[in-house]
């Protein structure tokens, strides 16, 4: 934050209808603090908190974003703090009377010139790591798994220089499930996309016990005999990691032999997501990655955005981005499995945002919604995936995920995303190990606190310093640095990596 900044109180209005403003000066301001347009308020009002802009009667809609985010408890004078216990929650959007297809944006001009040094794969895929993954079919196998990948890192790494890293895909799935339960296939076709995923150069390898219920020929339809080891073949513990290793050792002598070579930027497949969030990320971070996610696809990329509950209730704005009544009915019919699948585990989307949301800001899940949707950016929305299907299209897509930020990102894994572009406001060290994340913080003060945690920030949204435009443009930039290899994100850097967690709607028995 800038002292000018500092010293002037500043709020930012987002839509010319709002009847509320934050507070962007870091520490907030104190009742009595008058601003240059002479808004006087009567609360101490935290930073990133709202004011009301007017008089609000009770019942009377406040409105953030053009849009209704609730409804006031009680009168609130000019100049008062409102925050989520000022407010009611209002009803979510109708599924059945959604608009579809009504307002589709008209093809942006190609981006044309721009692209990545990536590794091409023998299906025509390209990853932009060189990563040996290795699947587990059961969790019982993880803890020798891991074992081995430490003896392969330390030992036999080393002599495969082009080779990034050696991963296990440990879950807890596999056994003790209803495998055959219809929800099954939910986490069944997430360990299937997983082991398939781009950045492991098309070779698969599987480690399983022997007898579970998820085989590990059930994981991959090009697993043979020799890619596939069971513990319970072997001879005891130092015989299963000397089976692990040899595999192990077979794929990286292939992988070494790749070489990065030119690609074009349609061969990526970008995800986004928030974490952490406040209510600065709808009006600086968020925006900032929806004007990247235009220019990826006007480059002809492929861009998911997720998180069906911090969608749910601005989903009336994005049905209308539909290119089709396909694409539009698709929408509502994640939206409904996700009500339905909330209500038989007696909850509701009332359960979402977290307390340091509510700390940060963001009074309701509406709230939160409308400032989450901005990542999707302005283009047409070409497509949706079920949870743990493979993007299989080009432009924008809307992967159906949970908010949770380890659910969301091993699901957008599973899609088949190259990196993930995260955005926070409270801040949070995630990352994945099979793919890059970029960090990119919300608000200056977060920046400065993690400044070896945050790649890109877009607090100088906020302040004036930057535009929405131009810290897109950089964010595109970085996004290709990284894929290229010339630049790493912090999470690389440090290392930090969260495990999966597999989205398992289907019963455990």
């Amino acid at each position: 934050m800038t002292k000018g900044i500092a010293i002037v109180p500043h709020y930012i209005k987002v839509h010319q209808n709002d009847n509320v403003g934050i507070i962007v000066n870091p520490g907030g301001l104190k009742a009595g603090t008058i601003f240059p347009c002479g808004l006087k308020l009567v609360d101490y009002v935290p930073p990133g908190h709202k004011a009301a802009l007017t008089d609000i009667q009770q019942d009377e809609a406040i409105i953030r974003y053009g849009e209704i985010i609730g409804y006031a408890k009680k009168a609130l004078k000019k100049g008062s703090w409102v925050n989520e216990s000022s407010l009611t929650l209002p009803l979510p959007p109708q599924l059945d009377k959604l608009p579809i297809a009504t307002k589709v944006p008209e093809p942006a001009q190609p981006l044309e010139g721009f692209t990545f040094e990536g590794y091409r794969n023998k299906d025509g895929s390209a990853g932009i790591k060189n990563i040996l993954g290795i699947t587990t079919s059961v969790q019982c196998v993880a803890g020798v798994l891991d074992y081995a990948v430490k003896k392969v890192k330390e030992e036999l790494l080393p002599k495969y220089p082009n080779v990034d890293d050696v991963v296990a895909l440990n879950h807890t799935y596999g056994c003790g499930v209803a495998i055959h339960a219809p929800e099954a296939k939910v986490p069944i076709r997430t360990i299937q996309s997983l082991s398939s995923h781009p950045n492991f150069g098309g070779e698969v390898m599987v480690v399983g016990l022997g007898c579970e219920k998820l085989v590990p020929e059930t994981i991959s339809a090009k697993a043979n005999k020799k890619d596939i080891v069971r513990l319970q073949d072997q001879n005891g513990f130092t015989n299963m990691v000397a089976e692990i290793m040899e595999t192990a050792e077979e794929k990286l002598e292939r992988l070494n032999r790749r070489k990065r070579e030119t690609c074009p930027v349609s061969d990526l497949v970008i995800g986004l997501q928030c974490g952490g969030s406040d209510a600065f990320s709808g009006v600086t971070a968020n925006p900032a990655v929806g004007f990247a996610a235009d220019l990826l696809v006007r480059a002809g990329a492929t861009v998911l955005f997720s998180e069906v509950t911090e969608v749910r209730d601005a989903i009336h704005l994005l049905t209308p981005r539909a290119v089709n009544e396909e694409v539009g009915q698709a929408l509502i019919r994640e939206m409904k499995w996700y009500d339905e699948y909330l209500q038989k585990g007696d909850a509701d989307r009332s359960a979402n945002p977290s307390p340091g949301n509510k700390k940060g800001g963001l009074s309701n899940v509406v709230e939160k919604s409308l400032g989450s949707i901005a990542k999707s950016g302005t283009s047409p929305i070409s497509g949706v995936l079920a949870p743990g299907e493979k993007a299989a299209a080009k432009g924008l897509i809307f992967a159906a995920t949970p908010a949770s930020d380890f659910v969301c990102g091993t699901l957008q894994l599973a899609s088949g995303i190259h990196m993930q572009v995260f955005t926070t406001g409270r801040g949070t060290p995630y990352g994945l190990a099979m793919a890059p994340v970029i960090k990119v913080s919300t608000q200056n003060s977060l920046q400065e606190k993690w400044k070896d945690l945050i790649d890109i920030n877009a607090g100088t949204i906020a302040t004036g310093e930057e535009t929405i435009e131009t810290k897109g443009w950089e964010l595109f930039h970085f996004i290709l640095d990284v894929a290229s290899g010339r630049k790493k994100t912090w999470a690389e850097h440090w290392g930090i990596q969260n495990s999966l967690s597999l989205f398992n709607p289907a019963p455990i028995t």
